[in-house]
């Protein structure tokens, strides 16, 4: 069993229109919704994968029901959501059918009180028990501390269980800081974190403040791995163009089945592009096409480097 935290979900809403234009009206010829928050992605994707999936995090609200109402349909996924008296935020992906680009509007998530963070800390220290690894995802909701991450690290390696964060800004500097197994940052959070903008350089720093591997994401040039057992870079074959939403969650779920299934960092990657790509070219915020998927597996282009430090 994985367990995926997402403490600040979403109710994913895709539009597409035939062409977004600024300052008109837009007549919308398909809307998508389905639950979302990064977590909530990750598990899905893993699910299809073949894995036994748990969810953590808030749900709150109409758009909470919702969204746990979305979830009791997804095979392989089990809902353990904690409540909170906020409600849950909504996601807006605006698809330009003409261009294929997408345009995302996030709202803020709900005030989580702190009675309601400590009932959380509960629940997830008790789900640690029988779990073979975790992934902590996403924005914090207002109300937790800057620190939460970090503590859900701690609270990880004190149980033995293997630790993937992917986050950012403040939350990412405290919860490397507390040496998880894995970060996942793109290349905007990398840069924040260790000041520089040289993703060798910057991998190699955040190693050094912490993570025990570090995986950048860099958009159409793929992914670069700094790892105790050596640093690879992956790139896809192409350049692909459609919804970007969801790509970096199924990364994540790319390396988190690998490392479950105690797969070799080549191999972890391969999986981790394929998926990536294969969500861009999704029609559905946060899914996976998977005929491209499997396709594109044979494709991706895995290269080592000098070993790490």
């Amino acid at each position: 069993m994985i367990l995926t935290v997402t403490l600040n979900t979403a109710l994913d809403v895709t539009y597409r229109v035939p062409a977004l234009r600024p300052h008109t009206s837009h007549r919308v010829t398909e809307v998508g919704e389905r639950p979302g928050g990064k977590g909530v992605n990750v598990a899905r994707v893993l699910a299809a994968l073949g894995h036994e999936v748990t969810v953590t995090g808030f749900a709150g609200g109409s758009t909470g029901r919702e969204l746990r109402e979305g979830l009791a349909g997804v095979r392989g996924v089990t809902d353990a959501l904690a409540p909170c008296a906020g409600r849950t935020r909504r996601t807006v992906a605006v698809v330009d059918e003409r261009t294929g680009d997408t345009t995302q509007f996030n709202e803020p998530g709900p005030v989580v009180s702190p009675a309601e963070w400590s009932a959380f800390q509960d629940v997830y220290e008790g789900l640690l028990g029988s779990v073979s690894a975790v992934a902590l995802c996403g924005s914090l909701p207002p109300g937790l501390p800057v620190g939460a991450y970090a503590g859900l690290v701690r609270t990880a390696r004190a149980a033995n269980v293997p630790v993937l964060l992917d986050t950012g800004g403040e939350a990412l500097r405290r919860g490397v800081a507390a040496r998880p197994d894995l970060i996942k940052p793109n290349a905007d959070e990398l840069a924040e974190l260790t000041g520089s903008h040289e993703p060798r350089r910057a991998t190699q720093d955040a190693r050094r403040r912490g993570a025990r591997a570090v995986v950048a994401s860099l958009g159409a040039e793929g992914l670069l791995a700094h790892t105790p057992e050596g640093t690879w870079r992956a790139v896809p074959p192409a350049r692909v163009r459609g919804n970007p939403t969801g790509a970096g969650d199924s990364v994540v779920a790319g390396l988190l089945s690998g490392l479950v299934e105690h797969l070799p960092w080549p191999d972890r990657l391969t999986r981790a592009v394929a998926l990536s790509a294969a969500t861009v070219l999704s029609p559905t915020a946060g899914d996976f096409d998977r005929p491209d998927y499997e396709e594109l597996l044979s494709r991706v282009s895995v290269t080592g480097e000098a070993s790490a430090a």
